[in-house]
Parts: structure tokens; sequence; C-alpha cells
């Protein structure tokens, strides 16, 4: 409980950007510090299920600033900080799909590395700026395919576009952090890796969680591409917890804090076909699908991470076991199927209970 007071305590009032904040962890995290009673600014791209989508439904632009633009473009992003003047940025803004990456290559590396590139070299021409969380991902990793957790100092790597541009934000990140936010009163600048985060509100396209409830609420088989693959599932507000209680430490000058952390399940990686019939086993109706595709794009099988280093420095551990997360995937997800208008207070009324859970 203490922390979480902590967290109220050191948000209210202060004044955030959270680029990407149209998508589903940006989404979320705009809407806990709209809570917590800070000065939420974002930027991103118009959110693209539109009408539909969990920033249209669950009205995450309603109580905050929010600003339509491309990190792509250095001068958007220039122009909004120093409109907003923001103290800390919490950059979530990416193109997150492995499958798109492959599509789409340029774009991904154009967004995820020139767009990290642009809020960082933006932050460095703004005053305000005191601290910078940049989500990257657990797939920055040269995944072995070890049986262990990948640590912090691992050599960054990659398979394919989305992987592989993600651990170059990485290494972008590092070298302004050398370069030009060192010294006693630097600008505080982490990277964040977290597992495969599902939760309520996520629509998008060849993601195990969307299409499963897609399939299921079309009553059709859900195509399962990877079922043995083993992945570090958890609920989006676990590591959304540990990015805010870094960037506190972070805003508050302790640039020791300045560095990369994970923030994973204390649980092992389990398969996707498990958590897919846990999920229809929790929603009562549903039926997969196993494909069996040679030619399918290459995706890591094994992946899991160390998080000891959150664990130990920074006080966050995980508090939902997997069961806890889907019940309350699925709880989200049924909630809004009744009626789109759901959507926010189901989405506020699961933040709060987890505010209040002992940590």
């Amino acid at each position: 409980m203490a922390i979480n007071m902590a967290l109220q305590n050191f948000y209210k009032g202060k004044p955030v950007l959270v680029t990407g904040h149209t998508g589903f962890k940006g989404g979320w995290l705009a809407a806990w510090l709209k809570m917590m009673g800070s000065q939420v600014s974002g930027l991103a791209l118009p959110p693209e299920n539109g009408s539909a989508s969990f920033f249209a439904n669950a009205q995450i632009g309603k109580g905050m600033n929010s600003l339509r633009g491309d990190i792509r473009d250095f001068q958007t992003v220039l122009k909004t900080f120093k409109q907003c003047k923001p103290e800390i940025i919490f950059h979530c803004a990416a193109q997150a799909l492995v499958l798109r990456s492959y599509q789409e290559p340029v774009e991904t590396y154009a967004t995820n590395v020139m767009g990290t590139a642009h809020i960082l070299e933006a932050a460095r021409q703004t005053p305000s700026v005191r601290a910078i969380v940049i989500v990257t991902s657990d797939k920055c990793y040269e995944n072995r395919e070890w049986l262990w957790g990948y640590r912090e100092h691992e050599p960054m790597g990659g398979y394919d576009p989305y992987s592989s541009s993600k651990g170059c934000a990485e290494l972008v990140t590092a070298a302004y952090r050398r370069s030009f936010f060192q010294g006693k009163n630097g600008l505080a600048v982490a990277t964040v890796r977290a597992g495969n985060v599902i939760g309520g509100g996520d629509w998008s396209k060849d993601r195990l969680i969307p299409d499963l409830v897609r399939g299921i609420m079309k009553r059709t088989a859900i195509p399962i591409r990877n079922p043995r693959a083993l992945r570090p599932w958890q609920h989006v507000l676990e590591p959304l917890r540990g990015y805010l209680m870094l960037g506190q430490r972070l805003g508050q000058g302790e640039m020791d804090f300045a560095e990369a952390w994970n923030f994973g399940p204390h649980e092992n990686s389990i398969p996707v076909e498990e958590v897919a019939r846990h999920l229809i086993q929790l929603w009562g109706s549903g039926k997969l699908k196993i494909e069996n595709n040679p030619s399918k794009p290459h995706e890591a099988h094994y992946l899991k991470l160390d998080c000891s280093k959150a664990q130990t420095l920074l006080g966050w551990r995980s508090l939902l076991m997997i069961e806890d997360a889907l019940r309350l995937t699925v709880e989200w997800y049924h909630t809004v199927a009744r009626d789109a208008k759901n959507a926010g207070p189901i989405t506020r009324t699961q933040i709060q209970r987890y505010m209040d859970l002992p940590c």
C-alpha cells in the first residue's frame, strides 16, 4: 500500500507526456496517470480501430491534452515538447507487431529507432524534462533459446525487424545517455523491457488474446500459430506499475536508476496453447485451430526474463498470477461486449482494484 500511495503523491499535479497514448499499453498508462491527478499530455497517431478502439471506447482522451502527431517527424515531436513542457516522459509509441514488421520493415525501423532518437533529441532541447522512460521489449535480446531468463546486460539482437528495431532503440538510448545525459544534474533516462502483456482493450491483429476474443465473438475457430512457444505472460498493469515506480525514482533525480530494467511475471513462461485454452475455459466458449505452416515467418520459441534487478533495487514484484491476469482480461472484454460505454468504468475499476492490492 505504501508504494501505491507514494506513486499517487509523486505524480499528482506532475506534467507527464505519454507517447502512443492511443494504443493499448499507452492508453492504460494515460488512464492510470489521470486517476493519480497528473497533468497528462499525449502524442500519438489516431487509433487504428477508430471509434471501436480502446482509446475511443474508454475515453482515454478525456481529461488530458491529447495531440495527434507522428514521432517519425522530429519537428512535430519538438513542437509537442515545447508546448506541453513535460517533466516526465513515458515513450510508448511504437510499431509493436512482429508479423507486421515482416511486411513493413522500413516503417518499423523508422518508428522504433528514429522515433526513439527524436524523443531523446527533443528532450535534450526541452529544459522542463527531468526523466524519460523508454519502452522497448523483451524481444530486444539476442535470443538464444536459453532456458533461463535474460538479464539486463545480455547482448541486444533480434531475428525479425521488430525485435531488432527494439534492440536498436536500446542502443540509441544508451548512446544518448552516455553522450548527453550524464552528470549529477543530468536528464535521467531508463529503458524498460516487459514480457508479453495482456489485458482488456487490446484489439491488435496477430496477437493471441485479441485473436481469441474476436474468434469467440464471431464463433469461429481461432488459429494458433505457435502452440508450444513459451512466453512470460503478465497483465498490462504489472509492468506499468514498474514503469511508474521507475519514473518516480528518475524524476527524483536518482541517476543510479537511469539504466535498463526487466519487468516480467514471477511464474515460468507458459505455452501459447495453455494460455489460449485457459482463456476459453474462463470465457465459457471458443474453439482452437492449430496451424501447421512450415513457411510461416520466424518467431522465437522460448523467451524468459530475469527480473531480479527490479525486485531487489526498485522494490517491484509482480502481484498477479496468470489466472488472475486472464480473469481480469475476460472480465474487461465481457463487460465491454455488453455495452461499449462500459469500457471507461471497467478500466478505472480494474486500475483501482490493482492499486488496492497489498504490495
